[in-house]
Parts: structure tokens; C-alpha cells; sequence
């Protein structure tokens, strides 16, 4: 079986390109063994063949090349062969070591590594080892180390920031699902209050109009109580299947769900706080299904919300009522420059959500100036809503 190599992520993505550096690498490599030498000789070939062999190795197994090359150095050592080109590679492999291993050890590699040249060198050339030069080959390892660590330490920083940035934009989408839902809840929620509104009128009249109807009792007196008893079970149905859609904590509606007829009072709200909004009908208003007066409503506020708070201060509201639907556009300017704050979008989720409840549709998005507008078509008939 195929030993599993650990690399990191980073390195997983460009190995391709890593390998074109490793082979120019490698190859400076070789130039530095045989040009240091005063006179080339089969050794240093052989020493320049190693050092390419470690250098293409090095990502693959870190440590285990390191140690080997630390072997060979250790060799020369013994065997009196100068190798002033190889201590420059035996520093390579050590910030590779440091970058590359699974665990994170930069300084005990350069410490075995330093430890085991100089405790050879000594031993062999005790009176020759030790000058100035010892300590350009202290800082070489331990630097390579070093930077090695700090080149590691970057990436992971990179990499952590990379994730936390897609675990952020994956949150977010769940957040906007989340919205999606908890607004579709809550027109479910007010379809149960407007539907359980109106039938509840009717369980009133057709009771009344039992009451008032007692001196035929053989004729409509039946009818009337058949219609009230089917009235009230739609109700209770209604409830019973709507309840699980409630929060427990959510109080009861004391008032039917509003309508373009509550529009005035959310004109004079946005007024109050120095927000104008310049209001045209065109056509004939009419009274308009429950769910569409709702959906309309909604749409209003939620744009001019919008509007007032990404806005210079004003708005115009268009509703043109026409044989069989209603069209609402809300416009208003931007401010210039734009400010930096930016919106969620759920507005417009929410917005489109009442309109597709309704079989309706809403498009919002920039116009040609500075402006922006909200357009939302919703019919008006009755039978368009079964």
C-alpha cells in the first residue's frame, strides 16, 4: 500500500508550480556546489547529484531528507572532504523542514542539525573548526528555521482566513434561507388572520340574520344554521392547522391584518420623522382581496423603509388601479456618494415572497439618474387568487 504524504492545503493547490520551482531551485543548487569548489573534482559531482535529489524530495518527505542530508554533511566532516556548497543546501532543507512537516519543530531541526555538524566538526578538527565562519553557518541553519517557521505560520493564517471567509458566505446563504422561511411563516401566519377574520363575519351575520329571520323558521332557519355550522368548522380547522405555525410566545392579533386603507398612517409615521413621500393614484380605487390589500401594504412599507434609509430624504408612490390588477412604484433618489453600509437583501426577499403569495410579482433594482424603484404588479380579481 501507498504511504499517504501530508501536505499542506496550499500546497496541494499549486503542486504543479511548486515543482517548476523545485527543478530552478535545484539547479541553483548545483551551480553553488561546483562553483564554490576551487577545482571540481567526482566528488562535488556526486555532492551536486544529492543535492538535486534532496531538493525535488524535500516536499514530499521534509524530515527524512533533512536528516539525510545531515548525514552526508556529517560524512564530509569525517571524511575531510571539502563541501562548503553542501551547508548551503543542508540550510535550504532546513527552512523546508520548518515549512513543510507535519508537526511544528523549527527549532529542534536546527538545533540536531547544528548540533551534529558542530559536534563532528569539533571532534574531527578541533583546532581548525571554530572562527568567524562557524557563526555564518549558526545564523544560515537557524535562519533558514526561522524563516521557515515564519513562511508557515503566514499560510496557516491565510488558509484560516480563506475557511473563516467561505464559513461566513455559507452562514450567510443559511441566514438568507432562514429569512425565507421565517417570512413565508409569517404570511402563512396573516393568511390564517385574514381568512379567520372574514369568516368569522360571516359566522356573525349569518347568525343575526337567523335571529332576524325567526317568524320562518321553516324556510330559512335550516339554511342559515347549516351555513353557520360550516362557517365555524372552517374556522376551526383553519386554527388547528395554522396553530403549529405559531410561536407559543406570539400574542393573538387583537385587529385584522392592514390594508392600503392604513397607507395614511404610515405616510404620516415616515413624515414625522422627516421623510416625505409624494403620493399619485390612477384609476378607480376599490376595495381589493384580502390577500392582495395585504401584500400591497406590505410592499409599500417595506420599499419606503428601504427608501428612507438608503435615500436623500424623499419618495414617490405610484398605485394605478387597473381592470384586473393593481401596480405600486415607489422611486426615489440615491444619496451621492453611497453610503458604505449595505443591506442584507432580505427587504427584497420579503417583498417578492408577499407578491408570490398574492400571484403577483415584484421587481426592484437602479434607474438611469441616481434613483431607484421598486415595481410590483398584483392582481385585483378574486378568481386569480384560487
Amino acid at each position: 500500500m501507498r504511504e499517504e504524504v501530508w501536505l499542506p492545503p496550499w500546497l496541494e493547490q499549486h503542486r504543479h508550480r511548486a515543482w517548476i520551482g523545485d527543478v530552478l531551485l535545484a539547479a541553483a543548487q548545483v551551480v553553488l556546489i561546483l562553483k564554490m569548489e576551487p577545482k571540481v573534482n567526482p566528488v562535488d559531482v556526486v555532492l551536486a547529484a544529492l543535492a538535486v535529489v534532496a531538493v525535488l524530495a524535500r516536499r514530499r518527505w521534509p524530515e527524512r531528507v533533512l536528516w539525510a542530508a545531515t548525514g552526508v554533511a556529517v560524512l564530509t566532516l569525517i571524511t575531510g572532504t571539502s563541501a562548503a556548497g553542501w551547508f548551503i543546501t543542508l540550510g535550504v532543507l532546513t527552512f523546508s523542514a520548518a515549512l513543510l512537516s507535519p508537526r511544528r519543530r523549527p527549532w529542534r531541526h536546527a538545533a540536531l542539525v547544528w548540533g551534529a555538524v558542530v559536534i563532528t566538526g569539533s571532534v574531527m578538527n578541533f583546532g581548525d573548526w571554530w572562527g568567524p565562519d562557524q557563526f555564518g553557518l549558526f545564523a544560515w541553519i537557524f535562519g533558514g528555521a526561522g524563516a521557515g517557521d515564519s513562511a508557515r505560520m503566514r499560510r496557516a493564517y491565510i488558509t484560516e482566513v480563506t475557511e473563516r471567509a467561505r464559513q461566513a458566505e455559507q452562514t450567510r446563504e443559511q441566514e438568507a434561507r432562514r429569512r425565507v422561511i421565517d417570512e413565508r411563516l409569517r404570511i402563512a401566519r396573516e393568511l390564517h388572520d385574514v381568512v379567520a377574520h372574514h369568516i368569522a363575519v360571516i359566522s356573525v351575520h349569518a347568525g343575526a340574520a337567523g335571529h332576524a329571520l325567526r317568524d320562518r323558521p321553516d324556510e330559512v332557519w335550516p339554511v342559515l344554521e347549516h351555513i353557520r355550522g360550516a362557517a365555524d368548522t372552517v374556522l376551526e380547522e383553519i386554527k388547528s392547522v395554522i396553530s403549529v405555525l405559531r410561536d407559543p410566545n406570539e400574542t393573538d392579533p387583537t385587529e385584522p391584518a392592514p390594508g392600503l386603507d392604513r397607507l395614511g398612517d404610515l405616510l404620516d409615521g415616515l413624515d414625522t420623522m422627516g421623510f416625505r413621500v409624494r403620493r399619485q393614484e390612477h384609476g378607480d380605487p376599490r376595495p381589493l382581496p384580502a390577500m392582495v390589500d395585504l401584500a400591497a401594504y406590505r410592499i409599500v412599507q417595506e420599499a419606503l423603509t428601504n427608501a428612507h434609509r438608503y435615500g436623500d430624504g424623499s419618495a414617490l408612490l405610484d398605485l394605478t388601479y387597473r381592470a384586473g390588477e393593481l401596480e405600486i412604484q415607489v422611486t426615489n433618489r440615491m444619496v451621492w456618494p453611497r453610503p458604505r453600509r449595505a443591506g442584507s437583501g432580505f427587504g427584497l426577499i420579503g417583498m417578492r415572497e408577499r407578491a408570490a403569495a398574492a400571484h403577483g410579482e415584484v421587481t426592484a433594482g437602479p434607474i438611469p439618474g441616481g434613483g431607484f424603484r421598486v415595481h410590483a404588479v398584483l392582481p385585483c380579481l378574486q378568481g386569480s387568487l384560487t
